[in-house]
């Protein structure tokens, strides 16, 4: 079952065209990956999806619902969360104090304060810590959690190892296969093309805002992703 497509999505960053006619699509309980190039688009066409930057042209829709031009908190509590690249937490306030945040307007769902603290044991020893005083790998652990105490459908997550140690990537990425678990499909946007492959079920490349490759990860070798991460042709 198909829970996001868009089609033909034109995205403009001020009066830059970030994206061209994207085409994709997620199913339900998918994890699929976006990489790309710094300026290829990723960013920008995650923040098209939750609504934070209008789309020109083109359509966005969400379980058969038309949800192109809606505000995005309407898209928020339509089930779609972003964990924003740089994490953006709320640094003079506590962990508990930001995990709340997202569960202020919370559908129902799996996802509570207990299920999050279960997912990452190290953040419940933290909780009443300054955010702004965590390091990297523990303010997004935050963020994730932050997101998902939404019970969202649809999770975007945008560069999670950016400026991380492997082992804290490893350990991060590892969570999502227990969130999968309870039915939430998976939009990661991420430099770093092995692990893209390896953590999702579809890859899509984008170059210069064009989608150059897409299909299933395990079928996808990595001159392919070369080929297309760089605009050349394939061996």
């Amino acid at each position: 079952m198909t829970l996001l497509t868009l089609e033909k999505v034109d995205v403009f960053y001020r009066d830059l065209q970030a994206t061209f006619g994207v085409d994709l699509s997620v199913g339900q309980g998918e994890a699929v990956a976006i990489i790309g190039a710094n300026g290829a688009g990723k960013s920008t066409l995650l923040r098209a999806i939750i609504g934070l930057t209008p789309v020109r042209n083109g359509r966005v829709v969400l379980d058969g619902r038309d949800i192109t031009g809606l505000r995005c908190d309407k898209i928020a509590r339509a089930g779609v969360a972003l964990v924003p690249e740089g994490r953006r937490l709320f640094g003079s306030l506590t962990v508990e104090e930001n995990l709340l945040m997202g569960a202020a307007r919370a559908r129902p769902g799996p996802w509570t304060l207990a299920a999050v603290y279960e997912l990452f044991p190290a953040m419940r020893e933290v909780r009443y810590s300054l955010a702004g005083n965590l390091s990297g790998g523990q303010q997004q652990m935050v963020s994730i959690s932050r997101a998902l105490l939404t019970n969202p459908r649809l999770l975007l997550c945008d560069e999670l190892s950016l400026g991380l140690a492997p082992t804290i990537i490893n350990d991060i990425y590892t969570c999502f296969t227990r969130i999968r678990e309870t039915g939430v499909s998976l939009i990661l946007v991420e430099q770093d093309t092995v692990k893209a492959r390896d953590v999702s079920d579809r890859l899509y490349c984008l170059l210069k805002g064009q989608v150059t490759l897409e299909g299933a990860s395990s079928e996808i070798r990595m001159d392919a992703i070369k080929a297309a991460y760089f605009g050349e042709t394939a061996a």
